[in-house]
């Protein structure tokens, strides 16, 4: 089968309204859309158009990653409101980017999650709504976000085996951090509860540059460290063809949803549709 595409909204085409983004997402081809928050009017509006829903933003996530108790009961609160309006409006996933609400070790976030989320992961699944963990390593030079590596990943569903505990398959992050996205997929497509459509494109005179690390001295461009860039799918290295094969043998029954982080389709509502759709027509002719 092929995986339908869908679209995490950038922002200038965002800025027109959820009614005029359906619809030219619906023209252009698509047929999902991930939305920040999930109401009877945004519900309808996907309806309308004939567009699934893809993945619903988490709320509290820096407050639950916190030292502060108190700031803990209020972001897990404001997460379980979200899993709530999700299970009611026929949502199935929510993404989620685990960065800690405060400066802290990757370490020490990682222990602040082990205790925080576990009963929040079983509320879910009591709900029917599974989590799907992004991968993006967070600001340097931290990088504190917890779940990015295999090494946290196992340890994560080791504490938490619940199936509402997931990932957001984004190999864009991968290639960037010199993941094998193909491996990565043969160990974790069973916890693939969304799937993102962005590509890397490794710079090699930035590599020579500054190896693996971030500039320090070069001003670099959008959506990249010196060497590497985010790109539209296509203009990367990830063999799509071969994920959404891998994808498919899992039991992946959601769409790619195109990410779009390109400099080179940024800045104006023109530049994000171009972008969003040599995306699209890359993703329907390999994935």
């Amino acid at each position: 089968m092929a995986l339908a595409v869908g679209m995490r909204i950038p922002p200038k085409i965002g800025g027109l309204g959820l009614e005029a983004v359906a619809s030219w997402a619906q023209s252009a081809g698509l047929g999902a859309l991930d939305l920040p928050r999930i109401d009877a009017p945004s519900k309808g509006s996907l309806d309308q158009h004939g567009l699934r829903l893809g993945t619903v933003d988490a709320a509290g996530t820096g407050d639950i990653l916190s030292r502060d108790a108190e700031r803990r009961q209020k972001g897990s609160a404001a997460l379980r409101t979200r899993i709530d309006d999700v299970a009611a409006h026929g949502g199935r996933t929510i993404f989620i980017c685990l960065v800690p609400g405060e400066q802290m070790s990757r370490r020490d976030a990682f222990n602040v999650w082990a205790e925080a989320f576990p009963p929040i992961a079983e509320y879910a699944e009591s709900k029917g709504v599974s989590f799907a963990i992004e991968g993006w390593p967070g600001g340097g030079p931290v990088y504190p976000t917890v779940g990015y590596t295999p090494e946290v990943l196992r340890a994560m569903f080791k504490q938490c085996p619940s199936p509402a505990l997931g990932l957001c398959y984004d190999p864009s992050h991968l290639v960037r951090l010199g993941i094998d996205h193909l491996r990565f997929l043969d160990e974790f497509a069973p916890r693939v509860r969304h799937c993102h459509g962005k590509d890397t494109e490794i710079l090699s005179d930035g590599q020579y540059l500054y190896g693996r690390m971030p500039a320090v001295l070069d001003r670099t461009p959008g959506f990249s460290e010196g060497p590497w860039r985010y790109c539209v799918p296509g203009d990367g290295t990830v063999q799509w063809a071969r994920v959404a094969y891998r994808l498919e043998q899992a039991g992946y029954d959601g769409p790619i949803s195109i990410e779009l982080e390109d400099a080179r389709y940024w800045g104006t509502v023109e530049k994000e549709q171009a972008g969003i759709r040599k995306a699209l027509a890359h993703l329907k002719a390999h994935a």
